[in-house]
């Protein structure tokens, strides 16, 4: 039983319209496709949603990463995910966006082998995840339509993204709250856009908002501030950019830095670090949530099984495939009504066709 062929595709896909957080504005995301053949006919998919501004990896960094384990994964047995995952670390340090795309597609035939969908193989918590939808910067009045929006659509919770200017952060989270009604959940991301002092201002003045929790509001490298703005804000405060890795965890756990903890696939390495994660967390009694970068809806998969699967994920933001127009999986997946993620009937991902115009061509085959 081994890996007998490895595909690498390159997928262009559109946003809606440009997506803006506090570091930049999106228009498109340039992510990477892996496809594992097995000598037993079964076919594992995954997929890399690399961030420069991140992990330091670009669609190309990938590509070259994969050109160095690709290979080495020839003949390795697919279910021995751990193994897998340690070899890959042996041959490349670093790159967690290109190992979570073959993490993932490991998991996706360890379901499929099994004949189970993967969210009963890691701890079958739940049978469907909450996700909230996230809000992209604009003006305060166009972002209290967005969310008006969203709450007519079903929406329960949402992300607004914040950071670019306090005063009008305060003013966006006022209209937002305006607009969706008091029994919507509010969180808000600045994505590392304030400085302490900053953080600490806004998180007291949308305390009144009723907040859910703020993620990342000083530079990832910040802990010493981190720290300072969780003892002086009324709102908890989540960690996303400052863990990549359960040590990371570890290392804001023991600083009391944080409330929460965000994992996310593509910061981790996938399904399995982002489950040790979930595991150092519960430990300490520090809840967490699996996010997403711009993955299409086979990434989107992954990060809900593992939501589904795992005790101590509580939250879900797993909304990238909605924000993009282009549609890569045409059936199955983790679909999405009234703010729940379900699941189809199909086994692993559960993903069970992929467009393959959009697709292509694979760029490299291993075998």
């Amino acid at each position: 039983m081994g890996i007998r062929q490895v595909e690498v595709y390159h997928v262009t896909l559109k946003y809606r319209e440009p997506f803006r957080i506090a570091a930049g504005v999106s228009t498109e995301a340039n992510n990477v496709v892996v496809k594992l053949v097995t000598d037993y006919g079964v076919i594992g998919w995954g997929e890399s949603s690399p961030s420069k501004r991140v992990t330091g990896e670009t669609a190309e960094t990938v590509g070259r990463t994969l050109d160095k384990i690709g290979p080495k994964l020839i003949r390795m047995c697919p279910l021995r995910i751990e193994q897998d995952v340690e070899l890959m670390d042996t041959i490349v340090e670093g790159n967690p966006a290109a190992k979570a795309a073959v993490d993932m597609a490991l998991h996706d035939v360890l379901g499929k082998t099994v004949g189970k969908p993967l969210f009963m193989l890691i701890g079958g918590y739940r049978t469907e995840v909450m996700t909230d939808v996230t809000l992209g910067i604009k003006s305060a009045k166009e972002m209290a339509g967005d969310a008006a929006k969203a709450v007519r659509k079903g929406f329960r919770a949402l992300k607004v993204k914040l950071g670019t200017d306090p005063a009008e952060d305060v003013e966006r989270v006022r209209a937002v709250r305006e607009a969706a009604g008091d029994d919507v959940q509010i969180r808000v991301d600045a994505n590392q856009g304030w400085t302490v002092k900053q953080a600490i201002d806004v998180l007291n003045k949308i305390e009144k908002f009723k907040i859910q929790f703020a993620e990342q509001p000083v530079s990832a490298e910040d802990i010493k501030g981190l720290r300072e703005v969780r003892r002086n804000s009324p709102v908890p405060i989540m960690a996303d950019e400052s863990v990549h890795s359960p040590r990371d965890a570890l290392r804001l756990i023991r600083a009391e830095a944080v409330d929460f903890i965000n994992i996310k696939l593509m910061k981790c390495g996938g399904i399995l670090n982002g489950r040790k994660i979930a595991e150092v967390a519960e430990a300490a009694g520090v809840p967490c949530m699996v996010g997403c970068m711009s993955e299409s809806e086979i990434g989107i998969a992954a990060a809900a099984h593992l939501a589904a699967g795992v005790k101590n994920i509580q939250y879900a933001d797993l909304d990238s495939d909605l924000l993009l127009k282009d549609r890569l999986v045409k059936k199955g997946g983790a679909s999405v009504k009234d703010s729940a993620r379900t699941f189809s009937k199909g086994c692993g991902l559960g993903v069970e066709e992929i467009d393959a115009q959009l697709l292509g061509k694979p760029l490299r085959i291993y075998k």
